[in-house]
Order: structure tokens, then sequence, then C-alpha cells
């Protein structure tokens, strides 16, 4: 974790001001479907997004840390840290891209970061963060950054707490919506026991 640490927190909006901080019937039946043919899209299904290569995309980043792009490399054969997401955030015609960048070994996330697609079809960074165990998720349009929160005697695997950021695209910029902090019980998972009997009451 002391590797982890010397990252900083990066926040970066395409404007000034960007701010950051893991898709048998009838044979005749069948025939029939196949000889009719549509151009026609079936109302709720939506275009494949157009995939992007995630590693090439940070490391020609000039936001993303020389650190985190010197350690980014290959876990095993050519299987790099990288998660990627797809989805609307930023209200453009193509899908924005979310990436996560984790370690090799204990899969902690070491960055977030959004890409929006320019109108030269080019990809931009709106938005990233670079600080131990993060994590982006697209969710109903809005981002939500969740961060791990270690106490100076927190072992890697039992965090004491966590934030949950939600950020909202506006004025070509993310902004902050919402902020949750949860702090984890730790005296639970450490004994054996029986579960309690299930109990039903009425009126």
């Amino acid at each position: 974790m002391a590797g982890l640490a010397a990252f900083g927190l990066l926040c970066a909006g395409c404007s000034a001001g960007g701010t950051g901080t893991r898709d048998e019937g009838p044979a005749s039946a069948r025939k029939a479907a196949r000889s009719t043919p549509s151009d026609v899209v079936p109302a709720g299904t939506a275009n494949p997004s157009p995939r992007v290569n995630a590693v090439t995309l940070v490391k020609g980043d000039p936001k993303v840390s020389r650190q985190l792009k010197a350690d980014l490399k290959p876990c095993a054969g050519d299987e790099y840290p990288v998660d990627t997401s797809y989805g609307t955030l930023t209200g453009g015609t193509a899908p924005d891209v979310v990436v996560n960048v984790m370690t090799c070994g204990d899969s902690v996330g070491v960055g977030t970061y959004v890409y929006q697609r320019q109108t030269d079809g080019s990809y931009g960074n709106v938005f990233a963060a670079e600080v131990p165990a993060v994590y982006g998720t697209i969710d109903r349009g809005d981002l939500v950054v969740t961060t791990q929160v270690y106490g100076s005697k927190d072992s890697l695997a039992y965090p004491s707490g966590e934030d949950v950021v939600t950020y909202r695209w506006a004025a070509a910029r993310f902004t902050e919506t919402d902020r949750v902090h949860n702090d984890f019980n730790r005296a639970v998972g450490s004994g054996e026991g029986d579960l309690p009997t299930p109990r039903t009451t009425t009126n």
C-alpha cells in the first residue's frame, strides 16, 4: 500500500472546472422470421458501443501520472489490470468510456478516468481520480466513484469504510451531487455460530 499511497488525487474536466477526488417453436415460424428482414431497429435496442483500447487511452493521456503509466503492465501474457465500461454520462451522441486501472496482485483500484468522444473521433479526458482503492461506475447516467477508507491498522482486505460520491455532468463539467460515507463493522464475520430461528408474527 505504500506505493499506492503515493498516488495523489487528480481532478480534471474538459473545461476549467472538472472535479474528481470499479450486457423450440414451429419450423414454419422460424422460416418466416428469417425471410422477412427489416431495417428497422426494435424499440429499446441500442447500437453496439464502439470499443476502445483502454490501455492506449491511459498511456497516451497527459492527465494520467507518469508513475501510474510506468506501473501499468500486463499481469499475465497481454492481460492488463484494466476494467472498461461504456455508457451515457456527458450527453453526447457516442457512449462515454470509464476506465478503471487496478493492481495485478490484489485488484486494488489506483485510477479512475472518464473519456468523452470528440468530434474528430478521438477521446478526451473529462474526469480523473488517482487515489488508492478507487473505482468508478456508471449508474443511470451518473458517475459513481467509490473509494475505500483505511485506518492505520487496517489490512488491505478490511478497510474501515468507504466514501461513495456521485457526480453529474452539467455545464461541460462533472459536479458532485451526493456523498455517502459508510463505516464498516469490524466485529461481524470473526466468529462462528448458528443462524437465528426464523420467526413470523401476525396481527
